[in-house]
């Protein structure tokens, strides 16, 4: 059985898919914060168990041969909002997960890490290379920097009994039943099909490697199939191609119009802290002969008929935007401690009010 540690999520609702379509039993952990549509029409053929990553528990890993981990923060908001969840559930919780498999004999540990850390921002042109797997890296974004601490731990960890295995992968566009729409290949389609155009930030200069959220599922399929003395110890960047962000809109543009939706570009210029970087995914290939192979044009017509299909036309709501829904369940925690559920009976003892200076008692209505 293989463990997908926050398996209900945009990657792991394709993960499983793939996994459950190749024959494997799959047990998934995750804290179900954002619902169960990703993993829905799959709840009867896999085991759910919910929980924190931050507590779980060891007797999760009963039963379990791998661990595939995609949990934690996501995104660089989601990060930014909440630095120290964002360490505890990215590093902390990693090194705590990879020491109970250690002391439960669960050999292959798969982490789901980031291209960012590979990001040299814009205006540092002689940094703007193709960067790969050997190439060093100093990352100071709270969750790239989270990523790579726990790259470094993990790697610290490896020995006979324990074979952790770190995918670097691309900023992810495609289709998922735990839809995003807050991913740049997503977004331009959300704004096309919402606005009838893309808006493209700081005119679009910066750089982007990308891959699809397939590509991405078997790309983790891949490391867990893989030899051990191939995989142990080793990073992979999964990564379709590099594009400009300008392309990325232009090739969206097209791709729509193949399939009768207009829309038309809206350069924005004015700088807003813009990533920017290039990544090479060759590694993958030479060393697990691995290679993405959907394009950016074949994901938007996916995403165009599965968007119908599930109805996920609802653009503004905030479940398909990570930082949103955080920023909305906070709230509304907050809100219930004060005032309890709104569909419980409220028993609070009757508390009389003093008007004015009389000692008049007037009963709340």
């Amino acid at each position: 059985m293989i463990l997908i540690v926050g398996g209900a999520g945009y990657v792991g609702s394709v993960l499983i898919k793939e996994m459950l379509a190749r024959g494997y039993a799959v047990k998934v952990f995750d804290r179900m914060y954002y619902g169960d549509s990703g993993i829905r029409d799959n709840l009867e053929r896999i085991k759910l168990v919910e929980g924190d990553v931050r507590t779980m528990d060891d007797t999760v890993l009963d039963g379990v041969e791998a661990v595939i981990n995609l949990s934690g923060l996501s995104n660089d908001p989601t990060a930014e909002y909440n630095p120290k969840a964002n360490f505890d559930m990215n590093t902390r919780a990693t090194e705590r997960l990879a020491n109970l498999c250690k002391a439960k004999g669960v050999k292959r540990f798969i982490f789901a890490s980031s291209c960012s850390i590979y990001d040299v921002g814009i205006g540092n042109d002689e940094q703007d290379i193709v960067l790969d797997e050997e190439a060093e890296v100093n990352p100071k974004a709270a969750y790239s920097s989270s990523k790579y601490q726990a790259e470094k731990i993990l790697l610290s960890l490896a020995d006979k009994n324990f074979c952790p295995v770190i995918l670097r992968k691309g900023t992810i566009f495609g289709f998922s039943p735990r839809m995003r729409y807050d991913l740049v290949v997503n977004t331009f389609l959300k704004d096309a099909l919402s606005k009838g155009q893309i808006t493209i930030h700081y005119g679009g200069e910066m750089w982007r490697p990308m891959v699809d959220v397939r590509d991405a599922a078997r790309a983790y399929i891949t490391c867990l199939e893989a030899e051990e003395n191939k995989v142990k110890g080793q990073i992979f960047n999964v990564v379709y191609s590099n594009f400009r962000i300008s392309e990325l809109a232009l090739r969206v543009v097209e791709a729509l119009r193949g399939v009768n939706v207009e829309s038309q570009l809206k350069p924005d210029y004015r700088y807003q802290g813009v990533r920017s970087y290039r990544v090479s995914g060759k590694k993958i290939k030479r060393v697990l002969d691995f290679t993405p192979a959907v394009t950016v044009e074949e994901a938007v017509k996916d995403m165009v008929e599965s968007i119908s299909r599930y109805r996920f036309t609802d653009f503004d709501n905030p479940r398909y935007y990570n930082i949103a829904w955080m920023k909305l369940l906070e709230e509304a925690s907050k809100i219930i401690k004060i005032t309890g559920s709104v569909f419980d009976v409220q028993t609070r003892p009757f508390q009389p009010s003093i008007v004015g200076g009389l000692d008049k008692v007037v009963r709340s209505r």
